[in-house]
């Protein structure tokens, strides 16, 4: 059982487990609440109506967020030629090819986003089980494999956040920090749910998305309303 320290029980005690919130409500009483040293990250949790064994059932994208996430993002581009250059000029961290693979297949990990030319994915398929355990592999489907690096270079700086349901139907997607102004977050926040809303599978039945509550770092998730919070 997960143990909780007393700033979070007292805030626990104030709330109604059985209630559901608007959203601007509930991030009000998480920034009112907040009682962390740190700035902590709003997060959001969303339960699907999917099954979770079927592959074509399988939930993953990305979203722009309107007020970035308060996070500076390390952007690698694996490319040569032309699409490195446009890398650079757009400002990512590093940019190269074979030099880049083999620093990475020796461990090295000092980024947070990975990008990859289609003609470079034929080394960078390699590093499979090194980067696709922490989420890091280029796919196609997050705009992380292609040949316009500077946009997808400019779009991960301006706080693109990928998501991607677990084995359980669940997303958890950070939307930003708690010292975002509350139109910020908000926005943030209803962004991700209209891109989880728009990648439901055409064989996915039923209810779609059935839960969906937000919570910060330090604090306590609050059940929304969902047909508030996604208007």
């Amino acid at each position: 059982m997960a143990y909780h320290g007393k700033k979070y029980r007292q805030v626990r005690e104030k709330l109604d487990p059985s209630a559901t919130w608007e959203l601007e409500k509930a991030l009000e009483f998480l920034k009112a609440s907040a009682a962390a040293k740190f700035d902590e990250t709003a997060e959001l949790a969303v339960r699907l109506g999917v099954d979770p064994t079927k592959s074509e059932q399988m939930v993953r994208g990305t979203v722009v967020l309107p007020h970035g996430t308060g996070k500076k993002v390390r952007v690698l581009v694996f490319a040569k030629g032309p699409p490195a250059e446009a890398a650079k000029e757009a400002g990512a961290d590093y940019v190269g090819f074979e030099e880049l693979v083999a620093k990475v297949t020796g461990g090295w990990m000092d980024f947070d986003v990975a990008v990859a030319t289609p003609e470079a994915m034929k080394e960078v398929r390699k590093l499979g089980k090194v980067l696709g355990p922490r989420g890091l592999m280029p796919n196609p489907k997050t705009g992380t494999v292609t040949d316009d690096t500077a946009t997808a270079v400019q779009q991960c700086k301006a706080g693109r956040v990928e998501f991607r349901m677990d084995r359980n139907g669940n997303v958890l997607v950070p939307f930003g920090k708690l010292s975002f102004s509350l139109e910020a977050l908000a926005a943030n926040c209803r962004a991700i749910l209209a891109a989880i809303g728009a990648a439901r599978p055409s064989t996915a039945k039923g209810v779609f998305i059935k839960r969906c509550t937000v919570s910060s770092t330090m604090g306590p998730g609050l059940r929304l309303d969902f047909k508030e919070a996604a208007a």
